[in-house]
C-alpha cells in the first residue's frame, strides 16, 4: 500500500486549556496526552470559524468561510465545493465517517461513501433563529443552559457512546478488508458540547473547589466592545448562573473532555486490535473552543482564545514525536494533509486553497505563517475577523474599533490595546497582514447579503420566528 491512511477524530467545542497535554493539569485527558506524547502538538492553531456548520464546511473543502460562504447554522454544506472526501472516492478510496457532520442532509453527496450515524442539521435547515440576530438583541433560548448541568446522562452522552462503538467496531472489523488502498475515517464526537450534562464519574473527577472560577466574569472586567457587549446581550446564558453553578457547569465540561478522551482512547485501541496502527496518520482536533465563563460568556462565536483557538495534534508515521511547534494552522490544512498522507497528492486547484499541509508544517517552523478565522452568525451586529500575527492577536469589526492583544504579555486577553496610542503602529500592520487573506468591508457585506436572501427563501422573518427555538442540534433516531 503507497501512503497512510488517516483516523480524522473530530471533537466539538473543545477548548485547549481543557487538554493537560495543553498545559492544563487539573484536566484528566490522557489518552489525548498519549496521542501529544506520539506525535506532535500545534500550539497555535485557530479555527476557521467559532461556531459548527462554517467551521466543519471549512475541514471538509479546505477553504476559509468567505470562500465557501456557509456563513452560518443556517447555511449548511451540501457537498457544493468537492473536498479531499470526494477526490479520495473518485480515486478508489474508501471514506467513512462515524457521528457528526453537521451538514445539510445524507442524501447530499457529502464526500463520504459511507455515513455511519450521521448528524445533520436539524430538517436540512439548521438554526435559523440566528439569521434574525443583527440588532443584539436577545434570542430567547439561553435560560436552559444553565438549567441542563451536572452529573446525569443525556442524548449527547449516548450518542457519543455509539459512535465510539461504531467506529471501534469499523476499525477493527470493516478497515482489514482494503489493503489496497488507504482508507480515511472521520470518527466526529458532540462531546465536549452543551448541554453540560456528564455521567456521574466523569462528573467527581472535578470537585468544585479544585478548579478556578470562570476568569474576568465580573461587571467591571467585561469588555465595553460595543460587537462584544451585543453577542453577550444576545447569547445571554450567563445571566441564568450564581457563582456555585458556574462552578457546576464548569465541572460538567470538564468531565465531558474526560467523557470523550475514554472514547478517543478506545479508538487507539480498536486501531492497534486492527493490525493497521503503524500505517496510520492520526489527527485530533475541534471545530471550535469553549468560553467556559470566561469573559462573562459561554460557548463560542467570539475571537478570544477559548473560542478561536483549538487543539491540533498529529500522530503517525514519520511525524515528530513529543514535539510542539508554533507556526500557525487551522482547518483548512486537514484538506491538503490528508491528501497527501494518502499518497493522493495535491491537484492544480489545490494551489489556490489557503491551507498547508500538516505534514509539511511540522517538517519545518514557519514563523510568520498567518491564518484567519471569521465569524458571522447569531448575534454579530458585524463580521468579525482575527488573525494573529507574532504575539499580537489583532480582530477587525466593519463599522467598529478593532482590538489588539498582546498575547505573550496577557494570555487572557484582559486588556484591549487596539485604540492605544502607543501600538498604532501595530494596529495598521495587523491590518495590512489581515488584507492579504481577505477583504473584510467586501466579505461583511456579502455575509449580509446572503443571509438576507437566506431569510427570504425560508419565508421571510415572521416564518423563522415560528420554527421551534432549539439551542442544540438534536441527535439522530
Amino acid at each position: 500500500m503507497t501512503g497512510q491512511n488517516v483516523l480524522l477524530i473530530v471533537s466539538d467545542e473543545h477548548a485547549r486549556e481543557a487538554l493537560g497535554c495543553y498545559g492544563a493539569d487539573h484536566v484528566y485527558t490522557p489518552n489525548i496526552d498519549s496521542l501529544a506524547n506520539r506525535g506532535t502538538v500545534f500550539r497555535h492553531a485557530y479555527t476557521p470559524s467559532p461556531i459548527c456548520v462554517p467551521a466543519r464546511a471549512c475541514i471538509a473543502t479546505g477553504t476559509y468561510v468567505h470562500q465557501n460562504r456557509c456563513w452560518s447554522n443556517a447555511q449548511p454544506y451540501h457537498g457544493q465545493i468537492t473536498g479531499w472526501g470526494h477526490r479520495l472516492i473518485e480515486a478508489g478510496h474508501q471514506v467513512v465517517s462515524v457521528g457528526k457532520l453537521h451538514y445539510r442532509s445524507a442524501r447530499d453527496a457529502n464526500g463520504f461513501d459511507t455515513e455511519i450515524m450521521p448528524l445533520h442539521v436539524k430538517d436540512g435547515i439548521g438554526w435559523a433563529r440566528g439569521l434574525l440576530g443583527r440588532d443584539g438583541s436577545s434570542w430567547g433560548g439561553a435560560a436552559h443552559f444553565a438549567e441542563e448541568i451536572g452529573p446525569g446522562l443525556c442524548d449527547y452522552n449516548l450518542y457519543d457512546m455509539n459512535v465510539s462503538e461504531a467506529a471501534c467496531q469499523w476499525l477493527r472489523h470493516e478497515a482489514p478488508k482494503t489493503p489496497q488502498k488507504p482508507w480515511v475515517l472521520c470518527a466526529s464526537f458532540v462531546s465536549p458540547h452543551y448541554p453540560l450534562v456528564v455521567p456521574q464519574r466523569y462528573f467527581d473527577l472535578y470537585p468544585l473547589s479544585a478548579f478556578e472560577p470562570p476568569r474576568l466574569n465580573s461587571s467591571s472586567e467585561l469588555s465595553d466592545h460595543p460587537v462584544l457587549e451585543a453577542m453577550r446581550d444576545y447569547l445571554n446564558y450567563d445571566d441564568f448562573f450564581d457563582a456555585e453553578s458556574r462552578q457546576v457547569a464548569k465541572a460538567s465540561y470538564l468531565g465531558l473532555c474526560s467523557f470523550l478522551d475514554n472514547h478517543v482512547g478506545a479508538l487507539i485501541e480498536a486501531l492497534h486490535d486492527s493490525g493497521q496502527y503503524d500505517d496510520t496518520l492520526i489527527i485530533y482536533t475541534s471545530d471550535h473552543g469553549e468560553l467556559a465563563g470566561n469573559h462573562g460568556m459561554w460557548t463560542k462565536c467570539v475571537m478570544y482564545e477559548e473560542s478561536a483557538g483549538i487543539p491540533l495534534i498529529l500522530s503517525g508515521p514519520g511525524v515528530s514525536k513529543g514535539e510542539v511547534i508554533s507556526t500557525q494552522a487551522s482547518l483548512v490544512d486537514i484538506h491538503p494533509t490528508i491528501l497527501q498522507a494518502t499518497g493522493l497528492g495535491l491537484s492544480s486547484n489545490d494551489l489556490d486553497l489557503p491551507g498547508c499541509s500538516l505534514l509539511d508544517l511540522v517538517a519545518g517552523e514557519s514563523p510568520d505563517r498567518l491564518v484567519l478565522s471569521e465569524y458571522h452568525d447569531g448575534g454579530s451586529i458585524t463580521g468579525m475577523f482575527m488573525i494573529r500575527k507574532n504575539q499580537y492577536k489583532y480582530v477587525y469589526y466593519p463599522g467598529y474599533r478593532p482590538q489588539l492583544f498582546d498575547l505573550e504579555k496577557d494570555p487572557y486577553e484582559s486588556t484591549d490595546l487596539g485604540t492605544e496610542t502607543a501600538y498604532r503602529q501595530e494596529v495598521q500592520a495587523c491590518h495590512q497582514a489581515l488584507c492579504t487573506l481577505v477583504n473584510p468591508g467586501q466579505v461583511n457585506e456579502l455575509a449580509f447579503s446572503d443571509q438576507t436572501a437566506r431569510i427570504s427563501e425560508l419565508g421571510g422573518r415572521k416564518a423563522i420566528e415560528s420554527m421551534e427555538n432549539y439551542d442544540q442540534s438534536p441527535v439522530p433516531l
